[in-house]
């Protein structure tokens, strides 16, 4: 039977494991083994009247120690120690016998830190989804968390699928401790309503007992860029205007930004200031009819008016590298009107081409007066590895790092000949694969291979490891090279003399 002990890592405390004896004799001898993958492998050990003592070459060397009632304490709880401990007990006549105890290690990660992308604001209309925050990131927990995203305290489904209006891209990356670090970075197409919504983020972590804890975020609002839709001109003043007063009358819309805001009186143009316009101890002839226009409308009645600029295909459309691909833009308006593209962003790293243009339909004779729908094109390719570097260790079987990072869509699959402890996580356009394996002398001399492969081909590399090279003071390696040049010449019979 085994039995199963938890221990939390939460203060990288100390975790002790009883050896359960059913015998009433005098135990002789008492062996700890831990047991991985079928094997056993004896971490201490204590024989009749002697201490207890730890094996050396094991995971837990230094780290555990056999206490007076025959338990195992393993100090500084790591999570790589959540495996099978047998304690067996040598009694004399009465045979051998043994228990097994399974370790469950959990450590609680720690609080989830959210920021917003570095971009501009988010404009809605588009046709793509907005990173609308740009990471949520909780470190070092045990076992694997997750990250679920809220926004107005409502918990979002968690969606994968990049052509939805609301999805996640997450990610996990085990660290050399053997804790997760995990991320999330959420992706939606915000309408006008959202201006006033809090996102955040919270991590859910398991605990001994099968206990469900969270830990939250700080919230954060989004910033959105919207058209303006109506206009409001009203006179602040709460009271009746007489001769002497400031008279203070208010221009908004209910888009964002605000826009370019002219007024006029009585036809005739007069300064303003922002959406403000402030008349300073008025007189019976600042009487008069007073009109607001904005950038967006020709007056508060305005009739100028451009439509939505469609462009067929809509779709974001993916092409192989060398294809064609063709676009249409259409719009109308109310006045003489024209329509150009520009390119918004792109990403271009062979053989992935990302490209986002624009289509504008504007009527110049209104600034400001404008629509427009932008488009997107994906080029795909097969893989290609950057150049990798040669990795550097002290000496022959140390533990060795190496990243392969390599472009490509879809994404490639990495597979590492020899292979070690691996981990892929995402850094900007493209994928990086870290692996971690002892320097062998096959490792040194041969290399390790990285190979990345997508539907469209593959590619690969040999990752190079090598010793650091010494490093000799330039002085003395001169004087000791001299020292070597006169002895050799005084035992052949010679005598010179050099000046340095």
């Amino acid at each position: 039977m085994v039995q199963e002990l938890i221990c939390t890592g939460l203060t990288l405390s100390n975790c002790s494991l009883e050896c359960i004896n059913m015998l009433t004799l005098a135990m002789l001898v008492i062996i700890f083994l831990l047991e991985e993958q079928g094997t056993r492998k004896r971490v201490a050990f204590r024989s009749e009247g002697g201490e207890g003592k730890s094996d050396e070459g094991t995971p837990l060397s230094s780290r555990v120690t056999i206490g007076d009632d025959s338990s195992l304490t393993i100090k500084v709880v790591q999570p790589s120690d959540e495996l099978t401990y047998i304690c067996q007990v040598t009694a004399g006549p009465a045979g051998v016998g043994d228990g097994a105890t399974q370790l469950k290690v959990f450590f609680a990660p720690e609080k989830p830190e959210l920021t917003k992308p570095s971009s501009q604001a988010i404009y809605i209309g588009g046709s793509e989804s907005s990173e609308v925050c740009n990471k949520c990131v909780s470190m070092n927990g045990h076992p694997q968390p997750r990250i679920i995203w809220f926004k107005d305290n409502n918990p979002l489904a968690e969606v994968k699928d990049k052509t939805q209006e609301t999805y996640m891209v997450p990610s996990v990356v085990k660290e050399a401790s053997g804790l997760f670090t995990i991320q999330s970075t959420l992706y939606m197409r915000p309408t006008k309503a959202d201006k006033d919504s809090v996102f955040y983020c919270v991590v859910e972590y398991l605990m001994p007992q099968n206990q469900i804890r969270k830990k939250m975020s700080d919230k954060i609002s989004i910033n959105l860029n919207y058209p303006s839709e109506t206009a409001t001109f009203v006179l602040l003043n709460t009271t009746p205007v007489k001769e002497g007063d400031t008279v203070t009358m208010k221009c908004e819309t209910d888009g964002n930004p605000q826009p370019e805001f002219d007024f006029t009186k009585d036809g005739n143009n007069i300064k303003g200031e922002g959406g403000l316009l402030t008349l300073k101890s008025v007189k019976r002839t600042d009487a008069g009819e007073y009109m607001c226009q904005a950038t967006d409308f020709d007056n508060l009645d305005a009739d100028l008016n451009i439509d939505p600029v469609s462009v067929t295909p809509v779709e974001p459309q993916v092409v192989m590298l060398g294809d064609k691909v063709e676009w249409q833009c259409k719009t109308k308006a109310s006045a003489a009107h024209t329509v150009h593209w520009k390119k918004v962003s792109s990403i271009t790293r062979f053989p992935m081409i990302k490209q986002e243009s624009m289509c504008v339909g504007a009527v110049p004779s209104v600034p400001g007066l404008t629509a427009e729908a932008s488009v997107n094109l994906t080029v795909k390719g097969k893989p290609v590895i950057e150049s990798p570097a040669v990795a550097e260790v002290e000496k022959e079987g140390d533990t060795v790092t190496l990243k392969c990072s390599a472009y490509g869509l879809p994404s490639p699959q990495f597979t590492w000949k020899p292979s070690g402890k691996e981990s892929v996580s995402p850094e900007g356009n493209k994928m990086v694969s870290t692996m971690t394996l002892k320097a062998t002398a096959e490792v040194m001399k041969n290399g390790v291979i990285c190979e990345v492969s997508n539907e469209h081909g593959s590619d690969s590399a040999v990752m190079g490891v090598a010793l650091k090279r010494a490093l000799v003071n330039s002085d003395r390696g001169r004087a000791f090279s001299l020292l070597l040049l006169l002895s050799s010449l005084l035992f052949s019979g010679l005598f010179v003399v050099q000046t340095l």
